[in-house]
């Protein structure tokens, strides 16, 4: 099979693109599937049998795709293991906000993650950040404001925690990118699941469990499933096109979402939610133009 010409990139860009938005789509199959199972058992148990499933798919691919022949080094180990401290603290954080609030919502104050990203990158990285997106950032932090409302009687602790679960995925993304890239994905995914397994049989402690139910460990197994498939073609999406124009793509979660919410859950979001999605939307889609406008201005790293 010969390689796309390069100066022709547009079937390369087209077929990213349904990457990104298929990896959207089954990222919120995931989440779905999640909150569901955890009406067939406590939530604790349900992550921590998704967990399983997904160390055994996770264990499958690397052996298949030699992702055990190459082991991190010593000075990654310390990266990894702050990294599954962020991959811990953001699934669970997340999937416990998820379980006992809107999808919708609970997916559109994740989109406030890029812009999160970036203040990170500013304050502990100490990268280069402009006014205009810093501006950018606090704009967006209102639209998030919009959605959980804080004060009102549509509030609920939950959007804290959903919102705590960004500062996470922060500190989980931020040392991904110190990693050596030597350091094959999916071992890193399989190194995650089982901290994430593990920190989640500490649930048995303070929840009861109980024999699941065959739907519910079918949700959980399919659960892992399509959150496996999301990593593949997230990193497919970003492999085979231009950047610039495939991430925006991103956002096509919401779209999923909102239809999830619908159909399964009947949760619709209200209005003032729909807006400061908006929001936190556009602050976001703008603040990645931005780095990208000044990204070739600096010309190829």
């Amino acid at each position: 099979m010969t390689a796309l010409p390069v100066a022709n990139p547009s079937p390369g860009n087209l077929v990213a693109i349904a990457a990104m938005m298929g990896s959207q789509a089954v990222f919120t199959v995931n989440d779905a599937l999640m909150k569901l199972a955890a009406r067939e058992m406590p939530g604790g148990q349900a992550i921590f049998i998704r967990g399983l499933f997904t160390i055994a798919l996770a264990l499958a691919l690397a052996v298949a795709m030699g992702g055990l022949r190459v082991w991190p080094s010593r000075k990654d180990w310390p990266l990894i293991g702050w990294r599954n401290v962020g991959e811990v603290g953001a699934t669970l954080l997340y999937l416990t906000a998820l379980f006992n609030m809107p999808i919708a919502d609970a997916t559109a104050i994740l989109q406030f993650l890029p812009l999160a990203i970036t203040a990170g990158a500013a304050l502990f990285l100490g990268e280069p950040v402009g006014w205009r997106r810093w501006l950018a950032t606090s704009v967006g932090f209102v639209g998030v404001l919009l959605i959980i409302r804080p004060g009102t009687p549509t509030f609920t602790g939950w959007s804290l925690v959903a919102l705590a679960s960004l500062a996470a995925i922060v500190l989980r993304d931020l040392t991904t990118r110190r990693i050596d890239r030597q350091v094959p994905t999916v071992l890193l995914t399989l190194i995650s699941s089982l901290s994430v397994t593990t920190a989640a049989s500490a649930f048995a402690f303070v929840e009861p469990w109980h024999p699941p139910t065959p739907k519910g460990m079918a949700m959980a197994g399919g659960a892992a499933f399509f959150v496996l498939a999301g990593y593949y073609l997230i990193i497919e999406a970003m492999r085979r096109g231009d950047v610039a124009i495939v991430s925006p793509f991103r956002y096509s979660v919401i779209i999923w979402a909102i239809i999830a919410g619908v159909l399964l859950f009947g949760e619709v979001p209200d209005p003032i939610a729909l807006v400061g999605t908006g929001i936190v939307i556009a602050a976001g889609l703008y603040t990645f133009f931005r780095e990208r406008q000044l990204a070739r201005r600096k010309g190829p790293a």
